[in-house]
């Protein structure tokens, strides 16, 4: 039998948890506010403690805040709200919660999450720990995926380890590394954010490290690079599995020594950052086909936070799309959805994810007069569908082919390629680029170096 303590402003809800606690066997006692818990924890040992987030005068983590500094030993806290925010969420597990869960709370739920603090008490292990605010952009979320992802973030945050943020393209790896830089102890120092892939591999190693004077042709002066630059705070590189080999090698070394050798100098400066690395590419694969170096994958997927698309966060399309409408708003009033686009943005497959609801939200807000949003409205933001094109034939390759030259025949193969992407993608670029397994930005530089136009 394991004693419990109840700390909620809601009599009923109080005397139900208590009732649920007692019918599986436990000792339950219950106070109504955060001043009679820290008293009632001073005098008493508790194996856990079931801690209401909205109550008046001190808070859930205001008390939580309060417990971790005035007691010796805090006991797994498990925070409970009927609000739950990707702000709370993070911020109680930073502060040092067990969990977070919103009420109302099941007998099941109970259960399970006893469970799991009774073997990490058995097992000797330390609770976890972690702090935050109420308002996260566009992490907003409340489906079980994405309040996984924001629990992450809280632990994650409390480190300084790197960490390794996959998901497709769209789904918000950016924000994921801001938050782990909002609400960590850095958050008053730089975060600096570099696309890896938008960079030609030529400028890559000096954005990031920096060059002196006379480095190459056209470094009149020094520059610091990336890493200087985001010197005591968090540095993202944002689709590292596009990174080059040598660039690579180059990243290796200023994880393990902490110091970076800017072109064209033989003396290394030291650099206190934290990196967060992310990719929508499976580095696993990239470390098997030679693309991606497996040291380097290892050295960075010390942490990672894996977002889902937006396919499979089905909760979580109806509150961003209303996000995103009071947003491109500002300061005037938001639109509202009607039922009926409401069900068509829930029946779309999302393929450019958050990004592409963004757009289409943003687009709404700005082009459509009437205040409530019909499904032709969204139709329209959505752009009309272009009728399929005959796709080119890439089954046999021309007898011409095997008698020109190698870069001629890739080159033709290669637009090729492209246009058959395009025509399955009805025109969709970002759509093209994902069947062609490149970046966005690349595909457009084989638009305009073939001079195909779509």
């Amino acid at each position: 039998m394991a004693r419990f303590l109840i700390v909620d402003d809601d009599d009923a809800f109080r005397d139900t948890l208590a009732e649920t606690l007692q019918g599986l066997g436990h000792e339950a006692q219950n106070v109504a506010s955060g001043a009679e818990a820290l008293n009632a924890m001073a005098r008493t040992r508790f194996d856990a403690v079931f801690l209401d987030h909205r109550m008046p005068g001190m808070d859930g983590l205001q008390t939580l805040e309060a417990m971790r500094a005035r007691l010796a030993r805090v006991p797994p806290v498990i925070v409970l709200t009927a609000f739950a925010s990707a702000g709370n969420t993070i911020e109680a597990m930073r502060l040092g919660a067990f969990d977070h869960i919103t009420k109302p709370i099941s007998r099941e739920a109970v259960r399970e999450v006893l469970g799991r603090v009774l073997q990490q008490q058995q097992q000797g292990v330390a609770a976890a720990t972690a702090v935050a605010e109420d308002d996260d952009g566009d992490l907003v979320g409340l489906s079980q995926a994405m309040r996984e992802v924001q629990k992450r973030i809280g632990l994650a945050s409390a480190s300084q380890a790197p960490v390794l943020v996959l998901g497709e393209t769209g789904t918000g790896k950016e924000m994921v590394a801001r938050a782990l830089h909002r609400y960590s102890s850095r958050a008053d120092k730089p975060f600096v954010a570099v696309n890896c892939a938008a960079i030609p591999k030529e400028l890559l190693e000096s954005e990031l490290f920096g060059h002196v004077r006379g480095a190459f042709t056209g470094a009149t002066g020094e520059r610091a690079g990336c890493f200087r630059a985001a010197d005591g705070g968090v540095l993202l590189l944002d689709e590292i599995g596009d990174m080059a080999l040598s660039v690579q090698a180059k990243i290796l070394r200023v994880l393990q020594e902490g110091e970076v050798t800017p072109l064209g100098s033989h003396k290394p400066v030291k650099v206190d950052v934290r990196i967060v690395a992310a990719t929508h590419r499976d580095l696993a694969a990239a470390v098997g086909e030679g693309r991606f170096r497996e040291d380097l994958m290892y050295r960075l997927d010390v942490l990672s936070i894996r977002l889902p698309p937006l396919r499979e966060r089905l909760a979580d399309v109806i509150p961003l799309a209303e996000h995103f409408l009071r947003r491109a708003a500002l300061p005037d009033a938001p639109k509202a959805l009607s039922a009926e686009a409401a069900q068509l943005l829930l029946s779309r497959p999302w393929p450019g994810n958050v990004r592409e609801l963004r757009n289409v939200m943003e687009r709404c807000q700005a082009l459509v007069r009437h205040r409530v949003i019909g499904s032709a409205d969204l139709g329209l933001a959505m752009g009309e569908a272009r009728p399929a094109q005959s796709a080119p034939s890439v089954g046999m390759l021309p007898a011409e082919w095997l008698e020109g030259d190698l870069p001629g025949a890739v080159e033709r193969l290669e637009r090729l390629l492209i246009e058959h992407a395009l025509a399955q993608a009805q025109g969709n670029r970002t759509e093209a680029a994902r069947r062609l397994g490149i970046h966005r930005q690349l595909l457009y530089r084989k638009l305009a170096q073939y001079g195909i136009e779509q």
